[in-house]
């Protein structure tokens, strides 16, 4: 049988070791922020934090894109993360205009920002060359359990979910692997995966709304 090969037992029994050390912190992650979503009446907050800011925007930034009063978008957020110490992935940037004999009677810009547990606004007016700014904080647990679903984290992060997913499915085989050569433990290890699978059914199809 190919599972009581010694060479397959010896590298399951290494990938089954290295791997739930390598996740051993994230699967702790994990569990912990099942938790929090699952209870965010205890411990997310009800209301954020808000934080406003007002800038004054320079003539030379206004002045740097294509359109007239228009800022480029690139060197807007560039001198929003600088000044105003945004974070998150801003959204397209909403340009409004009214432009008579070269002179501009009305203009606004505005965009948001999003990232894990946190949202920000920004408004400007280019009459006035005033931006307001507005962050909402919703705390340390908001974070963990936006990070927990993979909300407003990047794609980089949504990677990191993905391939720490598939690593947890390699730790389950490769304990079944050594599981089944070793017949004094596997009937008994068979009756409480059933009774766990049982349960769970039982669980979502009577329980479950």
């Amino acid at each position: 049988m190919l599972l009581k090969n010694k060479a397959v037992q010896l590298w399951a029994r290494r990938l089954h070791i290295y791997i739930s050390m390598a996740l051993l912190l994230i699967v702790l992650f994990f569990s912990v922020t099942g938790i929090t979503l699952n209870r965010p009446e205890l411990f997310v907050k009800s209301q954020p934090a808000v934080e406003e800011l007002t800038l004054l925007l320079p003539d030379s930034l206004l002045q740097s894109g294509k359109a007239p009063f228009v800022p480029s978008e690139q060197r807007f957020l560039t001198y929003l993360q600088q000044y105003a110490d945004m974070s998150g992935t801003p959204s397209a940037m909403e340009v409004f205009t009214d432009v008579e004999e070269g002179g501009l009677l009305e203009g606004e810009i505005s965009l948001d920002y999003k990232g894990p547990g946190f949202n920000a606004t920004v408004f400007v007016d280019l009459t006035t060359k005033e931006a307001v700014i507005e962050k909402s904080h919703y705390g340390v647990v908001a974070v963990l359990n936006d990070l927990h679903k993979g909300r407003n984290s990047g794609e980089v992060w949504k990677w990191f979910i993905d391939i720490t997913a598939l690593l947890m499915v390699l730790f389950v085989f490769t304990g079944v692997c050594l599981l089944l050569p070793k017949k004094k433990t596997l009937a008994i290890s068979l009756k409480w995966t059933a009774l766990g699978s049982l349960v769970s059914l039982l669980v979502f199809f009577l329980a479950v709304p």
